[in-house]
């Protein structure tokens, strides 16, 4: 049977059932429902006799004969009761639903499995509704053993669509297309990893036969589906570098040198300076660089991505930098702009805040080449928005950017300009390879000198006092202080209430005029909400009251202490952050986390965590572990990760052999043109025509 039929080729699946598999589960040919993956098996391996039953047994398996059937009635309709018996003793079978169907199908005295949840009353045992079948046919099928269980929808369930009927679809589709199945690995892989053919994986881990071959078939489809992952990646990545150009910045000219000689405002770490000269390598070589720069807040990639501008400005070209909100952009403005001070180098800012004639003026000297570097939010997308040479282009908080809007930023050119993306939210190594695969990955992991790591606690609201005294403490040494509101869309009305009382209470403790206190959150107008930050910034107020507005791009060094309320309401990375708002001073800063004495497990994990580490890196795995890879990522690239069988969490190793082994594979056949490959170019060329979505991940 060819496998890319549709699925109403397998007996029994009609066109309204094929139509209902496709909506509830993606499953529309036959090849999708083998490759439709049980979530757990229910190990049937032990046989139990009536004697030896237990009241705390749950599900069992038992080989007896029925005796004796008969209807029995109770307060509403009947039940079918069937006496059932092996050499050891007897039981009840009892059906509630469906008996007159069941009633006529059973055979007396004919030997049975019967398998089901065990019940315990008045000393005697049943089994509700059993699964039941006689032995001549148990010993005909595959699923002999342990019993897969798929995952199903109500829907499902509803139109009659159990677990049961799933096996025996795939019993017959396996039964049928057994011999068709083609490997999809070369010999020299199967070999080398010592992994299980394809055909023989397939049946194990839909029918084991124990559980060291279901880990082994296991083992073989997840290294499978992850390699051919990574041989996409991979194979993207050297394309990119070989065909597609990009502008060679060969000078490190005199703007660059003057900047790092005498305007650097601190000694670059020895990561800051390994990452640049990644970035200088990949600016001269010829080829497009399309690199993803991660570093903690307050690492220093704001400095890496000047420089790298200042590398294109030299060789005659013009730079950007794309920052996802406002708040960041006008800060990555005063930042550039400071920081280049008097080098002659013309630096403007491009927001939606931007009056028409300001525009007008942008747009003409981005044209004529006389504005240098162009700092921005979404409005850089604009069509009217056209570089004269655009030579490099800096993407920070990338993940804020959907696939489409980052492509424009290549259309502004006739050749793509080079692409550095920044994140501040640390990507755990494992899921860096998956999602970013395609990119060369630059990491900042040290701290500038004189930064003193923040100091956490976690309070709860009986503590509130000893805070305020606290915060008084640290006003009185002439330092700031930040209070953060959870703001979580679905209770909107609620979390305002609860900043506005958080605010009420904060004033009454801190009066006026001895304190003054700004109040910033989503509700406000723009101008509003930049005025109260501007009074933070500039040191007129002590305490900034704000909602998470304030959690991406807010540098007021002199503020030391970070209250975050409600704590086991934020996520990790939101909390670490937070965190990050503060300790960008020389004094020393502190995060405190309060919440209430009500915690799940996994909030009180993830306050733990905030306590025992500041590395990035560290809570991003962490927080991986507790949310799965989905929602780390976003709606904009939670797809990338759909795997069938394979969790990139759980099975780093896998992952890193399977990259591995892709990068050799490519090296030695970028073409996949060797006999020893065909299966595995057979296999690629059917993925790529099917799944679009990993050319478009970065």
């Amino acid at each position: 049977m060819n496998l890319e039929y549709p699925v109403t080729y397998i007996a029994g699946i009609s066109v309204q059932r094929a139509a209902l598999l496709y909506t509830e589960l993606g499953i529309k040919t036959c090849n999708d429902l083998l490759n439709f993956f049980p979530f757990r098996y229910i190990d049937k391996t032990a046989f139990y006799a009536i004697k030896d039953l237990q009241p705390s047994s749950s599900e069992v398996q038992i080989v007896g004969k029925i005796t004796h059937v008969k209807s029995v009635a109770q307060k509403r309709g009947s039940r079918l009761v069937a006496t059932f018996q092996d050499a050891t003793g007897s039981m009840e079978l009892v059906w509630f639903k469906g008996q007159k169907w069941i009633k006529d199908s059973l055979k007396i005295n004919e030997p049975y499995v019967v398998y089901g949840k065990l019940n315990h009353y008045n000393g005697s045992f049943s089994i509700p509704h059993p699964e039941i079948e006689l032995v001549t046919n148990y010993k005909k099928k595959l699923q002999s053993k342990m019993q897969p269980v798929y995952p199903s929808t109500e829907k499902l369930n509803n139109s009659g669509v159990s677990n049961k009927l799933m096996r025996n679809y795939i019993q017959n589709l396996l039964q049928q297309c057994y011999d068709g199945i083609q490997e999809t690995l070369s010999q020299e892989i199967i070999t080398d990893f010592n992994l299980m053919n394809k055909r023989e994986a397939l049946l194990n881990v839909h029918f084991p036969k124990n559980q060291e071959k279901l880990a082994r078939a296991q083992n073989r489809l997840k290294f499978e589906e992850l390699f051919f992952i990574q041989l996409q990646l991979v194979r993207k990545k050297l394309i990119h570098k070989s065909k597609i150009k990009g502008f060679s910045f060969e000078t490190v000219g005199d703007v660059f040198n003057q900047f790092y000689s005498e305007k650097l405002p601190f000694d670059l770490t020895n990561a800051q300076k390994r990452v640049l000269k990644e970035i200088r390598k990949d600016v001269a070589s010829g080829a497009h660089m399309n690199r993803l720069l991660q570093g903690d807040v307050g690492s220093g990639k704001t400095i890496v991505a000047i420089l790298a501008m200042l590398l294109a400005i030299d060789n005659g070209f013009q730079a950007t930098i794309m920052a996802p909100t406002e708040i960041l952009a006008n800060q990555h403005f005063t930042a550039v702009s400071e920081l280049l001070g008097d080098l002659n180098i013309q630096v403007a800012i491009l927001t939606g805040s931007v009056r028409a004639k300001r525009r007008r003026e942008i747009h003409e000297q981005l044209e004529n080449g006389t504005l240098h570097i162009l700092v921005g939010t979404h409005a850089l997308l604009e069509d009217k928005v056209q570089f004269n040479n655009l030579g490099i282009a800096i993407i920070d908080e990338q993940h804020r950017f959907g696939v489409k809007q980052r492509a424009k930023l290549w259309s502004k050119n006739t050749l793509p300009p080079h692409i550095l993306v920044m994140t501040a939210t640390p990507i755990p190594r494992t899921l860096a390879m998956s999602v970013y695969g395609d990119l060369d990955i630059s990491v900042i992991d040290e701290l500038p000198p004189g930064r003193k790591e923040v100091k956490t606690v976690h309070r709860y609201d009986s503590n509130r006092l000893s805070v305020f005294k606290f915060m008084k403490d640290e006003i009185a040494k002439g330092r700031q202080v930040y209070i953060v509101y959870p703001l979580i869309e679905e209770s909107e009305a609620m979390d305002y209430k609860d900043l506005m009382d958080g605010y009420e209470s904060v004033s009454r403790e801190f009066p006026s005029p001895k304190y003054q206190i700004s109040i910033v959150h989503g509700k406000m107008k723009p101008a509003d909400k930049d005025y109260e930050m501007q009074r933070f910034v500039k040191g007129e107020t002590q305490i900034m009251v704000a909602t998470t507005v304030i959690e991406v791009g807010v540098n007021v060094p002199n503020a030391s202490v970070m209250i975050i309320e409600s704590s086991e309401r934020f996520g990790l990375s939101q909390l670490h952050q937070l965190r990050g708002r503060v300790g960008r001073g020389a004094d020393q800063s502190y995060c405190i986390l309060l919440s209430s004495f009500k915690l799940s497990s996994e909030a009180k994990t993830r306050l733990e965590t905030m306590v025992e580490t500041t590395d990035g890196f560290k809570i991003a795995e962490v927080d991986l572990k507790l949310r799965g890879p989905g929602n780390i990522m976003g709606t904009q690239q939670s797809g990338v990760l759909n795997l069938k069988i394979a969790d990139v969490v759980k099975d780093s190793k896998i992952l890193v052999a399977a990259r591995n082994t892709a990068i050799t594979v490519l090296q030695e056949d970028a073409n996949l043109e060797k006999a020893v490959n065909l299966p595995i170019k057979n296999t690629f060329a059917k993925i790529t025509r099917s799944s679009k979505i990993w050319s478009n991940i970065s």
